[in-house]
């Protein structure tokens, strides 16, 4: 399962997300995904997310307040197994500005363990050993036995303030979890030139490009995998 961490009012992205989405399928695995954000706190919010959830039963909202460093990665991890009506192989956590590509994902993992698994893109940008710090919160994957763990331990408990995606590595250090680790460089990346060493240029095995912040970004990426190939005007 990929779970979107996004806003409550971030409608727009959503419905375009569903669509980038909705025409992918890997004949590997089964790959569902979710939006994920905090309480609503808007009358309309009430109105329009309960249509969304009617219609496409793809939300899931966190019991806490919306935040960037305050504990929202943690709550998201640590609900899970309460949430969600099944286990999954795999959780994954995602920005809502990078594309993911499923048949590349799944072809990945394949050949990984199911079981104590960490697998993102490694910081810092330059290292390809992925114990030396975290996985970029662009997307990383823990596997189902580390959901639980985060949930039933008081270790992530304890650490939820600051940077989140940084503290991720710090509990399993802390916790002597995650000793197997994958950073799939150079197939994930951040879009060309928004990020030093972090970027480079499209490549065809790809299977994340994060930093997709304007609408000429995700045409670039869209034309690029062809994702339309099925259709001709």
């Amino acid at each position: 399962m990929i779970g979107i961490l996004t806003r409550a009012d971030n409608y727009d992205r959503r419905h375009f997300l569903r669509l980038v989405y909705g025409v992918q399928t890997s004949p590997l695995a089964t790959i569902h995904v979710k939006f994920v954000f905090c309480s609503l706190t808007k009358p309309e919010q009430r109105t329009l997310i309960a249509l969304e959830m009617l219609r496409f039963d793809d939300i899931l909202i966190l019991n806490c307040t919306e935040n960037m460093n305050s504990g929202k990665t943690y709550t998201y991890f640590s609900s899970l197994p309460h949430l969600l009506p099944r286990q999954y192989d795999y959780i994954m956590k995602a920005d809502d500005d990078v594309f993911i590509r499923f048949e590349p994902l799944a072809l990945s993992l394949k050949a990984l363990p199911r079981v104590d698994l960490y697998y993102g893109f490694v910081i810092p940008c330059v290292s390809m050993d992925p114990f030396v710090e975290y996985m970029s919160g662009m997307g990383f994957l823990l596997s189902w036995d580390l959901v639980e763990w985060i949930g039933s331990s008081e270790i992530p408990k304890e650490n939820v303030v600051g940077p989140e995606d940084k503290l991720v590595g710090k509990w399993f250090k802390m916790g002597n979890k995650a000793k197997n680790r994958f950073s799939n460089k150079p197939a994930m990346y951040d879009y060309p030139g928004t990020n030093g060493r972090c970027s480079h240029e499209l490549i065809p095995e790809t299977v994340a490009v994060h930093r997709l912040k304007r609408w000429d970004q995700w045409l670039r990426v869209l034309e690029y995998f062809n994702v339309t190939k099925g259709l001709k005007f």
